[in-house]
């Protein structure tokens, strides 16, 4: 028997992995399970997209390998969106750099930047991967908590208290997941200001921009903020093509090179057709962010009637695909989510899959139809 290499010691398997496993064997055994557990888009492209991906498909160079670098359009086309959505200013040629899905660009950004015993800044509650990611390549998580208290938001103050020295990236995510916290333009200057004293690359994972938030905001709108600062983005829940997986990282030259040397020794390039659909997508009109909202405020509210009646708490300022809801203090997260699928066949999130903090809370997804939601709520 071959033995797994140590790194695999410092992660474990992913908790929806495991999770969707019972709850396959549930509906296996004809139990009609609700999931309101992932955040996968359940909605269609725009058609724009799809038509352009189709009729890509018998270009001459559709099958063949494609620049590490993406499109030259495709680079024109990230740069012209984060122009007119962020009123960012990027070169296409050295300050953008064309993601398999942004989930990938964790992994590069960390292997382009950590040596083994760097220090990471981790959320707590946060995404997951941003901690698993720093284990396997050897760096040092070091987690910075989140409450509800300070609105999801990072204390700078309490972060100077502690030796930094060591740190080399900080990983925020706003609009935040799983919270829905919203940054401001002012939290955003302070904490440029805060990594420039500190000599730490934040790195800013964005891709819940347009879902439920009035006012998208990029870091690297802020002045100076291209010195200390990256942002990861996607298209796959603005434009519901997870599954298509197409992400970005943007920033200055220095930084999109390094990441760039990594990424070319890691894959050959993303299809064509993907990154045809993927020019489509950034060129839609307003009306695609105000029909796609229009849905999940619909659907939001029925999510809030069912948090409700679960005697669950919530935010109700909070964007995203998400509502994260306060749970009644007699139960544990796991225990709560256990009954929930036990008692009525509704599978949800446990926020301690995000952190310790998330303890006492939970996460419903806004992908699902009203129909499936309703039936949620007749359940309970």
């Amino acid at each position: 028997m071959i033995e797994a290499a140590n790194r695999l010691q410092t992660i474990e398997e992913y908790y929806f992995s495991r999770k969707l496993r019972e709850v396959r064997l549930l509906e296996a055994n004809g139990k009609p399970i609700i999931n309101l557990g992932i955040g996968s888009p359940d909605l269609q492209p725009p058609q724009s997209v799809i038509t352009a991906l189709n009729n890509s498909l018998t270009d001459a160079q559709a099958n063949q390998y494609q620049s590490y670098q993406g499109l030259p359009e495709l680079r024109e086309a990230i740069v012209s969106f984060y122009r007119d959505q962020f009123q960012v200013y990027l070169s296409p040629t050295t300050e953008v750099l064309p993601l398999m899905g942004s989930k990938e660009g964790i992994m590069h950004i960390s292997m382009a930047f950590l040596n083994p015993g760097d220090q990471v800044l981790i959320p707590n509650p946060g995404y997951p991967t941003y901690a698993s990611v720093t284990n396997l390549v050897g760096a040092e998580p070091v987690f910075y908590d989140l409450s509800e208290a300070i609105s999801w938001l990072p204390d700078i103050e309490k972060l100077e208290e502690q030796d930094l020295s060591k740190v080399k990236i900080m990983w925020i995510n706003y609009p935040h997941m799983p919270t829905g916290a919203v940054a401001t333009e002012a939290f955003f200057t302070r904490l440029v200001a805060f990594a420039k004293r500190h000599h730490i690359l934040i790195v800013n994972d964005n891709p819940y921009g347009f879902i439920l938030n009035d006012i998208p905001l990029s870091i690297l709108s802020i002045p100076g903020a291209k010195d200390v600062c990256l942002e990861l983005n996607s298209l796959s829940k603005t434009f519901n093509m997870s599954g298509w997986r197409v992400g970005m990282v943007l920033g200055k030259s220095d930084y999109i090179n390094h990441v760039l040397k990594v990424k070319s020794n890691m894959d050959s390039g993303m299809f064509y057709g993907i990154q045809k659909g993927a020019i489509e997508a950034l060129k839609c009109s307003k009306l695609w962010y105000v029909s796609l909202n229009n849905v999940y405020e619909e659907r939001r509210k029925l999510i809030w009637k069912l948090a409700d009646s679960l005697n669950c708490t919530y935010d109700r300022n909070a964007s995203g695909l998400f509502v994260w809801a306060k749970i009644p203090p007699f139960l544990k997260s796991e225990e709560f989510i256990d009954l929930l699928l036990k008692e009525h066949e509704i599978f949800i999130a446990p926020g301690t899959i995000f952190g310790g903090q998330g303890e006492g809370y939970v996460r419903f997804s806004l992908c699902a139809s009203t129909d499936i939601i309703e039936e949620a709520i007749a359940r309970i």
